[in-house]
């Protein structure tokens, strides 16, 4: 049941995120759902192959290209999801900060403590 209200709340902050930044368009609300899916997916699979390949960048970079990483992931997802479109790396970049942000606080809200 955490996992599926995650899945809802990430679908809920990006589909919002879509409504203020002008560089990434979902056609609807079920896009973003699907959005969440996927990135869900990337993130089981892809992200920990990229961020290993990407350690010794990260370690040098104190950290900075593990955001880089997240666009990339966000770009891979726009890829693979027809109705997405996100206009450039940059505004990947912006999207995952603000998305990893938002969400985090929103699943700490609805989180039971446990």
């Amino acid at each position: 049941m955490n996992l599926i209200i995650r899945l809802f709340v990430t679908a809920i902050v990006a589909y919002l995120l879509t409504k203020i930044l002008p560089g990434v368009h979902f056609e609807g609300f079920s896009t973003a759902i699907i959005f969440a899916i996927v990135l869900g997916v990337l993130n089981i699979f892809v992200k920990p192959i990229l961020s290993l390949f990407g350690l010794p960048l990260t370690i040098i970079t104190l950290g900075f290209f593990a955001l880089v990483i997240n666009a990339a992931i966000i770009m891979l997802a726009d890829y693979f999801i027809d109705s997405m479109v996100v206009d450039g790396f940059w505004w990947a970049f912006i999207f995952s900060i603000l998305l990893s942000i938002v969400t985090s606080l929103a699943n700490s809200m609805f989180s039971d403590g446990d």
